[in-house]
C-alpha cells in the first residue's frame, strides 16, 4: 500500500489481496468484517529497523450452525500467530548468527527491539533443528573431545566441563566438520549414554571413531562401538612426547642446582630425550603410512625400556595405546583436528557473546555457529 520514513523505523503498509475467504470451522464463503491492524517486526533495511503494518482482515460466517462467528486471515509467510518477528526478519537473524558472528543484543538493536523478544522467536527454530533426527543421518567418522563452557563457581553455574561430539565425515551435504552436540560432564559414562541414545543404526554406521588419550571415552567406544575403529589424535600424541621432554628440563634443571648431577650427565639425557621425541614426531612425517607404522611400532616396543624415566612413562603410555596410535596410519590418517577446530570456533562463539549464564541456550547457539 505505502511505504513511510518514521524517526525510528522504515514502515511499510501492507494489505492482503485474497477476496475470497472459506470459514475455518465450515467451509462456507465467509463475508467481511473489518480490519485489525497488527504490527511486524521486518529484517532492517540499510541499517534502519523496518516495520510492516499489516492490516488484517476480519471474517464473519453468516452460517448459523457454524460455531466459527469471526477470524482473522493469517499467512504463515509473514508472520506466525501471535509472533512479533516476521519470518523474513527470524531468517535473516539466524543467518547473521551462523555467519556473521552476530550477538543477540547486537541483533535487537538493528531490529529495534529487545534482546527477550528477538531470541524467544529464534529459540524455537534451532530447537527444531537440534531435535531432527536426520542432522544425524550419514555419520561415518565421529570426534569427541571436552570443553569448557564456563569458569565460574560450579555450585552457582553447574558443571564446568561438557563433552562435544562432532561429525567428522566429508561429504557433499556437509563438507566440513559439524557440531553435532554438547553433553554436560566429562566423562566415559556421558559418552557413552549419549551413544546409546542415537539408537543401533547411527552406530552401526560409525567406521572411525577418534580422541584424546582420555580412558573414559576409549572405554565408552569400545562398549558402543565395536564394529569402529578407535584412532589417538596425533596432535596429542606429539603433545605428550613434548611434555615429557619438558619435565626432562625441568628435573636435570633441578637436579644441576642441587649439584646432584654433572653438567655431561644432564646434557646427555636432555639430549637423548631430544632425539626421542623428534622420532615421535617423525612418525607422522614418513613417506608412506607404512614406514610411518613401521616406526611408531619400533618406539612403542623400545621407548618403555629406556633409562629415562619420563621417556619410559611416556613409552608406557605410547603402548597402552597401541592400538588406536597404530590405527591412524591404517585409516588414511584420521585425525581429531577438526574437533579441536569445532572447539576453536565455540570459543570464539563465546567471547563474541560476553559468555553465557543458560546452558540450554548454549547447546542450541553452538551447534548453529559450527555448521551442526
Amino acid at each position: 500500500m505505502s511505504v513511510a520514513r518514521t524517526p525510528g523505523a522504515l514502515v511499510l503498509d501492507v494489505e492482503p489481496c485474497n477476496q475470497l475467504v472459506g470459514c475455518p470451522g465450515c467451509g462456507v464463503i465467509a463475508h467481511g468484517h473489518g480490519r485489525v491492524v497488527v504490527e511486524v517486526i521486518d529484517a532492517p533495511w540499510a541499517g534502519v529497523p523496518a516495520r510492516i503494518r499489516w492490516f488484517k482482515r476480519r471474517w464473519i460466517c453468516r452460517e448459523t450452525t457454524c460455531q466459527t462467528v469471526t477470524f482473522l486471515e493469517h499467512d504463515e509467510q509473514m508472520c506466525a500467530p501471535r509472533s512479533r518477528l516476521g519470518a523474513r526478519a527470524i531468517r535473516w537473524a539466524i543467518r547473521q548468527l551462523r555467519f556473521e558472528g552476530a550477538t543477540i543484543a547486537g541483533l535487537a538493536r538493528q531490529l529495534g527491539t529487545t534482546w527477550n523478544t528477538v531470541w524467544s522467536h529464534i529459540k524455537p527454530c534451532l530447537q527444531a533443528a537440534s531435535d531432527d533426527p536426520a542432522r544425524f543421518a550419514g555419520v561415518r567418522v565421529l570426534g569427541v573431545d571436552e570443553h569448557v563452557w564456563h569458569h565460574q563457581d560450579r555450585r552457582r553455574r553447574g558443571p564446568r566441563e561438557l563433552t562435544g561430539i562432532v561429525d567428522l565425515t566429508r561429504g557433499e551435504d556437509h563438507p566440513t566438520a559439524r557440531l553435532l552436540d554438547l553433553v554436560p560432564g566429562r566423562s566415559g559414562t556421558v559418552h557413552e549414554n549419549w551413544l546409546a541414545e542415537r539408537g543401533e543404526q547411527f552406530r552401526s554406521g560409525i567406521q572411525i571413531a577418534t580422541l584424546d588419550p582420555f580412558q573414559g571415552y576409549k572405554n565408552a567406544i569400545d562398549d558402543q562401538l565395536q564394529d569402529a575403529t578407535s584412532v589417538l589424535d596425533a596432535f596429542h600424541i606429539v603433545k605428550l612426547a613434548g611434555d615429557a621432554l619438558d619435565e626432562v628440563r625441568r628435573r636435570v634443571q633441578q637436579e644441576r642446582l642441587r649439584e646432584a648431577s654433572t653438567a655431561d650427565e644432564a646434557h646427555i639425557s636432555v639430549e637423548v630425550a631430544y632425539l626421542l621425541t623428534q622420532q615421535v614426531r617423525e612418525v607422522f612425517h614418513q613417506a608412506t603410512p607404512a614406514q610411518g607404522r613401521h616406526l611408531a611400532a619400533h618406539l612403542i616396543q623400545r621407548l618403555p625400556a629406556c633409562p629415562i624415566p619420563e621417556i619410559g612413562r611416556l613409552g608406557g603410555t605410547l603402548r597402552k595405546w597401541k592400538d588406536a596410535f597404530l590405527a591412524y596410519f591404517d585409516t588414511a590418517g584420521a585425525s581429531n583436528g577438526p574437533t579441536e577446530a569445532i572447539n576453536g570456533i565455540i570459543e570464539l562463539g563465546r567471547r563474541t557473546a560476553r559468555g553465557y549464564r543458560n546452558p540450554t541456550n548454549y547447546q542450541l547457539r553452538m551447534p548453529l555457529i559450527t555448521g551442526g
